[in-house]
């Protein structure tokens, strides 16, 4: 494994999929984000840890204790490169990467608001999980005795720059400095973060003339729960069942990135059943989310028909999920070393028939949706993502193959069972909302073909093998392919056994931002359209 231009030296952990962990000095930091921009890789996740308790206890190499670190994960020809930069204790910063990989502005804001590490020259310092509600001074990932000071900026603020509001004293939320678009006939809409119907909040400010979209700036942060927080108290063994519930539509999805990521810390074997189990498990998540999205823009256009149908299927489809394995999301199934559920010959029968039931009737209603004049008109040219623009901000998982990238880990790096499967990517390049409908009939056939093989060739054997900690301090990653897009754990146990740090990644945090761009030029009544064609988390996002 090799950043061109850079002598890194790579480590691979003990992972199904190929990733690799490597320190980087402060002088390379930059640099590597564009040797990655250069060999056309992509920003995966930006998270920080606090290691100042791990400080005298000694590790494998002494940048991986003692003070604070800023991590990268990112997506390469090759797999996934962790690079993991130390930062000093006392006032720790690092080098802005938003003007190499945009998708990184706000996870630095969270870092900053989690920890309370600056990020030099950056062009947005506005708090982003912190609604200055939060007691002065605190950043709730700080393990250490106190957490250090950020300064409010780093001598004067680059040119444009957004700055943080003054703390409030009083207990409302601190007032948003959101970017103002003046001239004649512009005028701002308000949606949220309240919502009618049961979506989590999340507040979208419209700048428009007449109905005409001009700008769309969002602002989330309301279902922030302290989850990394909460990891750190917790048995690693324990954990999965947090990480099963950082978004409950990627339940499979986040617990076995999260047990990927102890099984590589540990070393430990899954059993090729558990392997396959996990995939089938996945799948059926896939399909689910996917027949509740088709249904729901279906009506969002228009077409109540469409809702009803495919609500009927996917409610079909949850309860044999819930007869096979115990629970119709099919939550806390995913377990270390293996799974929880083991389904009889008769359940894996059932199975596969119910996929043939469901793909016919799937077929004939995206025979429909194609031939619905009223549907078409709305769902074609609405909130369009070239597939440039789509490059440039990174949109990834589902959205962003729906705009030409073609980026899917069970076809990149097949892990098992995928390496078997031979899975056919969809992908389109109208990156409208016609097209996020096509990937996902398209993503919800194939899927059903994989649950039909997954059960037909299911192999005998354990479904879980045991898992015994490292007595060491030892890093581990997950990196998995969920419905939405790719949903990755970066995860550090201590020299005792303990987590020290569980980053949760959902696809969300690169995907968000997009959406204020595929709304500029659109009218603001196509808005909950464009939205959901996109689903985005905001569960997993607000950790």
């Amino acid at each position: 494994m090799k950043l061109a231009g850079l002598e890194l030296a790579f480590d691979r952990l003990d992972a199904p999929l190929p990733i690799w962990r490597a320190r980087v000095a402060p002088a390379d930091w930059q640099p590597a984000a564009l040797a990655v921009a250069a060999a056309g890789g992509r920003l995966v996740a930006l998270w920080g840890s606090d290691r100042r308790a791990a400080g005298g206890r000694g590790g494998d190499n002494a940048a991986d204790a003692g003070g604070f670190a800023v991590c990268a994960a990112y997506a390469v020809p090759e797999g996934l490169a962790w690079l993991d930069l130390a930062l000093d204790a006392g006032s720790p910063a690092f080098a802005d990467l938003g003007e190499i990989f945009p998708a990184a502005v706000r996870m630095q804001r969270a870092i900053t608001d989690l920890l309370g590490i600056e990020v030099r020259n950056a062009r947005d310092t506005r708090p982003w999980l912190d609604h200055g509600l939060w007691p002065a001074g605190l950043r709730p990932l700080a393990a250490g005795p106190e957490a250090p000071a950020t300064p409010a900026t780093a001598g004067s603020p680059p040119p444009g720059a957004h700055t943080a509001p003054a703390p409030q004293p009083d207990t409302l939320p601190a007032d948003y400095p959101f970017v103002r678009v003046e001239g004649d006939g512009v005028h701002e809409i308000a949606v949220g973060p309240v919502h009618a119907g049961i979506i989590e909040p999340g507040h979208f400010r419209f700048s428009a003339v007449g109905e005409k979209v001009l700008r769309l700036e969002e602002r989330l942060g309301y279902t922030h729960k302290g989850i990394e927080r909460r990891f750190t108290e917790l048995q690693p063994l324990e954990a999965h069942r947090l990480a099963a519930r950082v978004s409950g539509d990627s339940t499979v999805a986040f617990a076995w990135a999260y047990c990927m990521a102890l099984e590589s810390a540990a070393g430990c074997r899954v059993p090729e059943r558990a392997q396959w189990l996990r995939a089938l498990m996945l799948e059926r998540e896939r399909v689910a989310n996917h027949l509740g999205d088709l249904g729901s823009l279906g009506n969002d256009a228009g077409l109540a028909f469409g809702l009803a149908q495919f609500s009927r299927l996917r409610e079909d489809w949850q309860r044999l999920s819930a007869d096979v394995f115990g629970h119709r999301f099919m939550m806390d199934r995913v377990v270390p070393g293996g799974v929880a559920a083991d389904p009889a010959p008769v359940q894996l029968d059932r199975m596969r028939a119910q996929c043939d039931a469901i793909e016919r009737e799937v077929l004939a209603l995206h025979a429909i949706y194609d031939e619905h004049a009223g549907l078409q008109d709305r769902f074609m040219g609405t909130g369009r993502v070239t597939p440039q623009l789509a490059a440039q901000l990174g949109l990834t998982g589902l959205a962003g193959r729906a705009s030409g990238q073609a980026a899917d880990l069970r076809c990149d790096h097949p892990w098992p069972p995928y390496d078997r499967l031979q899975v056919a990517m969809a992908t389109q390049t109208g990156g409208d909302v016609a097209a996020r409908v096509n990937v996902r009939f398209d993503e919800a056939i194939e899927s059903l073909r994989l649950v039909r093989e997954l059960c037909a060739a299911l192999p005998g054997g354990a479904q879980r093998a045991a898992l015994a900690l490292p007595a060491r301090e030892s890093f581990g990653a997950g990196w998995i392919e969920g419905w939405r897009g790719e949903s990755f754990v970066a995860l550090e146990l201590d020299a005792g056994g303990a987590i020290r740090r569980c980053h949760c990644h959902d696809p969300s945090w690169q995907n968000w931002p997009v959406i204020e761009h595929a709304a500029i030029g659109n009218i603001v009544p196509d808005f909950p359209l464009i939205n959901k064609s996109f689903n985005l988390a905001y569960s997993g996002h607000d950790l």
